[in-house]
């Protein structure tokens, strides 16, 4: 039923200010999908910017951000994903890696979104509608990647979160740092440093995988690398 209703496209290597396909519920109550901004403009500013990093937003703050605490309180949103990249700094460089699920069915990202209009468009123009994922502190089995993750779902929880009649407030415990599935963490190339790039060579693994569960913690300094193409 969740994932049924997403249409969207791939796209190997997607950036804050593109826009992507997240799933929210309609005004019937229904999930359905959006294409949306990833980078906030909330509905009373003046329009879009990039002036303040409004691609992340921190669940703990969340609720009393100016920027989040309306979308926080009304307007929730779930990003599909396969994966996504985040970089470990190692002798000197960063090396990016992918995070996906061990069983390769997807992951599920918590967000908030916001529609904006011009002032004084009177609803003849079409509004921009943004979002952002939120984050919450690492669990101790990512910490060494990155001190911060974005709030996983499951799908159960995924269908609380989409669900208008719920309170924020009552979902507290879902923004929690959690693993709720077992994750592989695999080194990637460096074509996945520049945004432009989109081609599947983004993904291209330059060594193996490591599992990172509850139970297993990634040590990324100890990972055996080799090089491709001169890319890593």
């Amino acid at each position: 039923m969740l994932l049924e209703a997403y249409s969207g496209a791939d796209n190997p290597n997607a950036a804050p200010t593109e826009t992507l396909t997240v799933l929210r519920a309609g005004a019937d109550g229904q999930i359905a999908s959006a294409p949306m901004r990833w980078w906030l403009t909330p509905s009373w500013s003046h329009g879009p910017s990039t002036q303040y990093s409004m691609f992340n937003a921190k669940a703990e703050t969340a609720a009393t951000s100016p920027a989040f605490k309306v979308p926080f309180a009304r307007r929730r949103c779930v990003l599909p994903v396969s994966g996504f990249y985040e970089w470990q700094r190692r002798a000197g460089r960063k090396q990016p890696f992918l995070v996906s699920d061990q069983a390769e069915e997807g992951l599920l990202l918590a967000g908030l979104w916001d529609a904006w209009q011009p002032k004084g468009s009177a609803g003849d123009t079409a509004e921009l509608l943004s979002f952002t994922l939120l984050t919450t502190a690492a669990h101790p089995s990512m910490h060494e990647l990155h001190h911060r993750q974005p709030v996983f779902l499951r799908r159960q929880d995924a269908m609380q979160w989409l669900d208008p009649s719920i309170e924020t407030s009552a979902l507290s415990a879902l923004l929690e740092p959690s693993l709720p599935v077992p994750l592989q963490l695999t080194p990637v190339s460096s074509e996945v440093n520049n945004a432009r790039n989109k081609s599947p060579r983004c993904a291209q693994p330059l060594g193996a995988s490591l599992p990172v569960s509850v139970d297993d913690v990634f040590a990324g300094q100890a990972m055996p690398m080799h090089q491709s193409d001169g890319l890593l």
